[in-house]
């Protein structure tokens, strides 16, 4: 294995965790954290430093947020940190977060909406060895799927596409394997894992083993929300504002990243405390890569929309899946009034 390789493997896997876990892994903030005054909007980052936060990274870098007139604090959580416990604190304004698990977090009364999803395709995917039999969702039935657990999103993402392909969890032999989706997979433990496109599909690329990746969540009538950015009741009516700015910033930002992704992995590289060789640079652009084109706009919409199909769509199969157990009405979970082009 190759030294390249192994330093994806490890990005990949540390941006797997980033996305999954509803639970942190360290404490980082903003160069310029110090200097914040009483106005400032603290966004969560959750997780550690990782170049999935790039567009948060590159706004801030750049100037953005300051062209905006909007002051923001950029934190990442403590180690055993709830998900949104700081922003039912009121110690954050504004969280990262997937759209599966603001819609949970809704469920579980917390006042929240998404304000901007920034992953307009689902990244959660099915990997299966390029030989495989397994070709579509309906050819899983009786064969062994491995994943980190029963927990983020790609466990959502396993249960969408069984239900989508008319197949319940008995069909399949589920496997909670932890981050250890290469090797289960190469070596035959099981056969197939769910992953991310843009970290799991790039590390077996890395490794040198022939893959197919198949769309866990029908990209043209999605049933679940990727990553989005959550706000808290209050500070969407109290500061809608300063939410525009901050979106304004990093829709700049993505759409910087989108034209310059060697740069912006540069930039990425001071807030990362591991992102240091070149090798560890070219893995995280290699992981940059891919999650450029999960960025881009859905069809006409302006960059950041929330899709009140896909709101509505995913609001119904998590409370018949039982993955939230009231029922949510899909228009209070988010807001498009505070985008840039509201």
């Amino acid at each position: 294995m190759s030294r390249f390789t192994r330093l994806v493997r490890a990005a990949a896997v540390a941006a797997a965790a980033a996305l999954a876990l509803a639970g942190c892994q360290g404490v980082a903030s903003s160069p310029d954290a110090s200097g914040a005054s009483g106005d400032t909007l603290t966004i969560g980052l959750t997780y550690t430093p990782n170049v999935q936060f790039a567009p948060f990274y590159v706004a801030e870098d750049l100037g953005y947020f300051d062209e905006a007139g909007v002051n923001v604090e950029l934190r990442h959580h403590g180690e055993s940190e709830e998900l949104f416990g700081a922003l039912k604190a009121g110690t954050e304004q504004l969280v990262y977060a997937g759209g599966d698990e603001i819609t949970q977090a809704a469920a579980g009364g917390v006042d929240l909406q998404s304000v901007a999803t920034l992953f307009n395709t689902y990244p959660a995917v099915l990997i299966v060895p390029e030989d495989s039999e397994i070709t579509t969702p309906e050819d899983l039935k009786g064969h062994t799927v491995g994943l980190p657990g029963l927990y983020g999103q790609t466990y959502f993402a396993l249960l969408a596409m069984l239900d989508e392909a008319g197949l319940s969890q008995d069909d399949v032999d589920i496997q909670a394997i932890g981050y250890t989706q290469q090797a289960a997979l190469t070596g035959g433990r099981v056969d197939a894992v769910m992953g991310f496109s843009n970290n799991d599909a790039v590390q077996f690329e890395a490794e040198g083993f022939a893959i197919r990746t198949i769309d866990a969540v029908d990209p043209a009538h999605p049933t679940l929300v990727g990553p989005a950015v959550a706000a808290d009741a209050a500070t969407i009516a109290d500061r809608g504002d300063d939410v525009s700015r901050v979106l304004d910033a990093v829709q700049k930002a993505i759409e910087y990243i989108a034209e310059n992704p060697e740069e912006a992995v540069e930039i990425t590289a001071k807030y990362v405390p591991t992102l240091t060789s070149d090798e560890q640079k070219a893995a995280a652009l290699a992981t940059l890569n891919a999650t450029i084109p999960l960025m881009e706009p859905l069809g006409d919409a302006p960059l950041l929309t929330n899709d009140p199909d896909t709101w509505a769509a995913m609001a119904e199969f998590m409370f018949s899946s039982g993955l939230i157990d009231t029922e949510v009405a899909p228009e209070s979970l988010y807001t498009n009034d505070l985008l840039p082009s509201a």
